[in-house]
């Protein structure tokens, strides 16, 4: 996948440089866009040799929830045009890291065996920030195979108190 992450760095950091001044707005309709080119009819549809890149460009448009605005427009119809659009979910992917970088915040997945309140949520965020000693936008994924605990994962660091890990370890202490 390194082909698809090399071809989208270019677009991203644009995307990047021409938002400056709102990169959250940009956020949200990149994501917008993300959601409606994953579906299959339409990309089936985008590479059909039949397809125009401006049927392609009013299709999308159309079946947005929101109006897009004007630097939208250009960059979805620069992606059409030089047949990117599946690398559009790349794109955003290291828009949204330069985003983050740009505002010092880092992206951690919290894998939980069970919902987590928000006031919980909260608190762990605290506990985090300073274990990892940056800020951090959690997310929360359902993995019930955890049994208990959490896994949070920050970029290549991962921390594992969940009782899998923990079953694990005994497991391998008593084996050896």
């Amino acid at each position: 996948m390194a082909e698809v992450a090399t071809i989208a760095r270019p677009y991203a950091q644009a995307l990047f440089q021409a938002s400056a001044a709102a990169p959250d707005a940009a956020c949200g309709w990149l994501d917008e866009l993300v959601v409606v080119a994953a579906h299959a009819a339409l990309r089936e549809f985008a590479d059909s040799p039949k397809a125009s890149s401006a049927q392609v460009f009013d299709l999308i448009v159309a079946v947005l929830p929101s109006e897009l605005p004007l630097l939208a427009q250009n960059f979805l119809r620069t992606v059409i045009d030089n047949g990117r659009l599946a690398a559009l979910p790349e794109i955003a992917a290291q828009f949204h890291e330069l985003k983050n970088a740009q505002q010092g915040v880092f992206d951690a997945v919290v894998h939980s065996a069970f919902e987590i309140d928000p006031a919980a949520l909260q608190d762990l965020s605290g506990v985090l920030e300073k274990r990892f000693g940056r800020k951090l936008k959690l997310q929360v994924e359902l993995q019930p195979d955890l049994i208990g605990g959490i896994r949070v994962v920050v970029g290549d660091e991962v921390l594992d108190t969940s009782i899998k890990a923990r079953l694990q370890q005994m497991k391998t202490a008593l084996t050896a």
